[in-house]
């Protein structure tokens, strides 16, 4: 799941092009200013001088004659930028301007890579993995609800297969349609076959088109991840990088909960990533063949109780599609 060096130097290339972009557009708005408006060049000249001198005055230990240059050229730039608005320029047309002001088009903040960074990373990730040839294929476009009953009664909701899983769907698609607002998480349950997958990847590739970072793990990987940050004696930033996309990413979706090897250590770090993640406001999803109590038994009242107070709870119904449905995800 890390970067080789190839694509880390690659990315690094993006951003120097970015630096090299935002330098000439830069430069393209200040020879407009001064084609059109040459008194803001006099003024820019000047304010330059005056800051110059009052370094020079600073130096010699003058530091009332360079407080003095400096209030003179604060009064410069006002003029400047009084000039600008009457012509009708921003105040700030003249600045560099930045894909992502955060890093300043670098990469890097505070020493640390930048979440513009990560999202590209994360997208490189899916580049080399199968998961956008899967999400191709499972979408809303290509969902079917033609293999839905739509005759027999299911007991526990009072409605036809065919019509609670069209209200499931729904909540699907409005989970993505709010999803900016209210980054919520999902639990799916249901047998084998019954859709969880499938409905999580719709989910996914919807996110993935407004540029929102999702991860996707089976519980195995993701708890393998967690476990080598801990204990794994692979390169500790790797280790370290790994295990950050599970907490910092828009969406995590965990898959086939349960089916890992169950003991403290996975049930003490599905609570961590479950805690962390919602004090952070990351929406996540956790398909599961367990039922709630399974659950519960499995992972104790601690983890579940905080997954069924703050999930959204979709109980999966119908037969195992994958059997009537070529192509249909778990």
């Amino acid at each position: 799941m890390a970067l080789s060096n190839s694509q880390y130097e690659a990315l690094m290339r993006i951003y120097n092009q970015r630096q090299f972009q935002n330098k000439r557009e830069q430069d393209a708005r200040i020879a407009e200013v001064y084609r059109r408006v040459p008194q803001v060049e006099a003024l820019t000249d000047e304010i330059a001088a005056d800051m110059a001198q009052a370094g020079r005055l600073l130096l010699k230990g003058d530091s009332a004659g360079a407080d003095a240059m400096k209030r003179e050229a604060a009064l410069l730039k006002e003029q400047k930028i009084q000039y600008l608005e009457r012509n009708g320029y921003p105040a700030d047309y003249m600045e560099m301007k930045y894909r992502c002001p955060d890093c300043r088009d670098t990469g890097y903040r505070d020493g640390k890579k930048c979440r513009c960074f990560r999202q590209m990373e994360i997208e490189i990730l899916y580049d080399q993995s199968n998961i956008k040839e899967v999400l191709s294929r499972e979408n809303f476009d290509t969902l079917s609800m033609e293999y839905y009953d739509r005759e027999k009664i299911d007991g526990k909701t009072g409605m036809t297969v065919y019509e609670y899983m069209s209200m499931v769907i729904a909540e699907c698609r409005a989970f993505v349609e709010n999803f900016d607002k209210e980054k919520g998480s999902i639990l799916f349950t249901g047998s084998t076959g019954c859709g969880k997958t499938f409905l999580s990847n719709c989910i996914a590739r919807e996110l993935i088109r407004k540029c929102f970072s999702v991860v996707y793990l089976t519980a195995t990987d993701m708890f393998d991840i967690l476990s080598d940050s801990r204990f794994g004696k692979r390169d500790e930033e790797e280790a370290r990088d790994r295990a950050s996309y599970i907490l910092e990413c828009d969406l995590l979706i965990i898959d086939d909960l349960g089916t890992e090897l169950i003991n403290t250590f996975t049930a003490s770090q599905l609570f961590y990533c479950v805690n962390e993640r919602l004090n952070r406001k990351k929406g996540t999803i956790i398909s599961t063949n367990l039922a709630l109590n399974r659950l519960q038994d499995e992972f104790t009242e601690r983890v579940t109780s905080r997954i069924m107070s703050q999930y959204k709870v979709l109980p999966l119904l119908g037969e195992d599609l994958r059997f009537v449905c070529r192509g249909y995800g778990k």
